[in-house]
Parts: C-alpha cells; structure tokens; sequence
C-alpha cells in the first residue's frame, strides 16, 4: 500500500534540505499518516483507515459519511 491517504489523497512532497552554506540536498517529506479506526454510524460499524491527521480533524467536524461521499470512497467495501 502506498503511504497515501485514503480520504484526502494526500502524499510525500519532493523538495530540498537547504544548509547553512545553501547547500541543496533532496529530501522526502512524509505525510503524517495514522492508522485509525473510525465509527462509521450509517454501517453501525468500526472502519479501519489509513488517515493523514488533517483528515481526522476533518472527520471530527464533516463526519465520515459526509467526507467518504466528497471523495467518492464505498465505505461498505472497507
């Protein structure tokens, strides 16, 4: 499985490691992502994703069921 995130898309960034001199070096910068088991209430029941930690602040707000019909996930799939 990709380190990507299953609700909002997100993934790694390419982008430079800047020195004191102005060196530039390539580095990786990595989305924060968790494993997380959210309570899907329309399924009555535990669903296990691989979320950024943007994504879970915005389930807290939107919902599950709101968030998972924006991105055109199939929560009963998962």
């Amino acid at each position: 499985m990709a380190r990507k995130c299953q609700l909002t898309g997100k993934h790694a960034n390419n982008a430079f490691a800047v020195s004191h001199s102005h060196r530039r070096t390539k580095k990786l910068q990595e989305v924060n992502l968790q494993w997380k088991r959210v309570w899907w209430n329309e399924g009555n029941r535990w669903v296990k994703l691989r979320l950024s930690t943007k994504a879970i602040k915005t389930i807290e707000k939107k919902g599950l069921q709101a968030m998972a019909k924006e991105v055109g996930i199939n929560l009963n799939k998962l």
